[in-house]
């Protein structure tokens, strides 16, 4: 069983103490057996020390971190059944991708016939064995990170650690590669923590995501959950692409008044008083009976869609159409409607959700 427990787990560096600096703070979380969570956030947030300590390549300061139910906090990583794929495929150029592939079976003196059947079989499900002879140097950086998954794969761990492992394929490689993760972990089934700061390999991979920023959990839930009900302003800017607007203003039943400016509202706010109005750019659509003014000040060609960029009472707002509608142009005043039910709430003081 490869469940894992994180239970108000702490890291600081430095000397005991005052001085020391604290980078993950008091995080919780529970992944059950077999799922395919995803760890995101920006660069610094404490994602990929995380990682590192449920691997046990960090000492953890606070708390517990269980794996199939044992507590593994002095446990080595060695012992710990795991199997991790970095961002570097940090294969052995002198060997060839079976010998890199089998490598830590033989140095655990597993038995030769059993080494070759899984090997040939990791081979398969990655299509890497017209490969098994080549060495490192040969192979395009793709198929170096299916050999450094593949090694991962014979190991038959409980759990699988991806630490960014997509980070140094190009853009075309990056989305064939999601795919054939994917397509493991539904032959597999092994519970798999993938960290990544990419937003997309988030939305495209998670069974579940878990939103960290500065060292603490902001949000766990499915990508439905996080893009479509976000926790916070700060869910609500990083997951998205363009993120979430976010108008501030103040609130009184169905008026919200941004800089002076009165958007009638569709539905009433939770609360009077001072909010932040949050809407996703392909939420609201032009339509000359609209509710809400958008001054236009310049556009974008994206292919099949248009990014429309301008102000709302003086605050910036970005929308999203299709490139078969007909655009507006810079310097014209259109008309938006706004669907009732994709109105998002945030108090502007803590960034937290408000409503539901």
């Amino acid at each position: 069983m490869g469940a894992i427990a994180i239970r108000n787990v702490v890291k600081r560096y430095g000397p005991p103490g005052p001085a020391a600096v604290q980078v993950i703070h008091g995080v919780d979380a529970e992944i059950a057996d077999g799922e395919f969570i995803v760890i995101v956030g920006p660069s610094g947030c404490g994602k990929s020390t995380l990682l590192r300590m449920v691997a046990g390549l960090e000492e953890i300061s606070g708390g517990e971190i269980a794996i199939g139910g044992r507590v593994v906090n002095d446990v080595e990583p060695a012992q710990r059944d795991i199997a991790m794929v970095f961002q570097n495929y940090a294969l052995y150029p002198h060997m060839s991708v079976y010998d890199n592939m089998a490598y830590g079976l033989k140095i655990a003196k597993v038995p030769k016939a059993e080494i070759e059947q899984r090997v040939n079989k990791a081979a398969r499900i990655l299509e890497i064995g017209a490969l098994l002879q080549r060495k490192p140097r040969q192979l395009s950086g793709g198929q170096r990170q299916r050999v450094a998954m593949g090694r991962a794969i014979v190991r038959q761990p409980q759990v699988f650690l991806f630490d960014e492992p997509l980070s140094n394929l190009d853009a075309k490689l990056r989305a064939a590669t999601r795919l054939e993760i994917q397509k493991l972990h539904a032959e597999l089934g092994v519970t798999s923590l993938f960290v990544t700061h990419d937003q997309v390999e988030a939305m495209t991979l998670a069974q579940r995501m878990i939103v960290m920023n500065a060292g603490r959990i902001e949000q766990i839930g499915t990508p439905e959950q996080v893009y479509g009900r976000p926790a916070s302003t700060f869910v609500a800017g990083f997951i998205g692409s363009p993120p979430m607007n976010l108008l501030a203003g103040q609130a009184d039943g169905t008026r919200f008044v941004v800089d002076g400016q009165t958007l009638p509202l569709p539905a009433a706010a939770p609360r009077a008083g001072p909010l932040l109005l949050g809407l996703r750019p392909e939420h609201a659509q032009l339509d000359p009976a609209g509710i809400w003014t958008l001054q236009v000040d310049l556009l974008e060609m994206l292919g099949a869609e248009r990014l429309v960029y301008g102000r709302i009472g003086g605050a910036a707002f970005t929308l999203r159409i299709e490139a078969t509608l007909p655009p507006p142009r810079p310097g014209d005043a259109v008309r938006l409607r706004v669907p009732p039910d994709c109105l998002h709430w945030f108090d502007p003081e803590s960034g937290l959700r408000v409503g539901a």
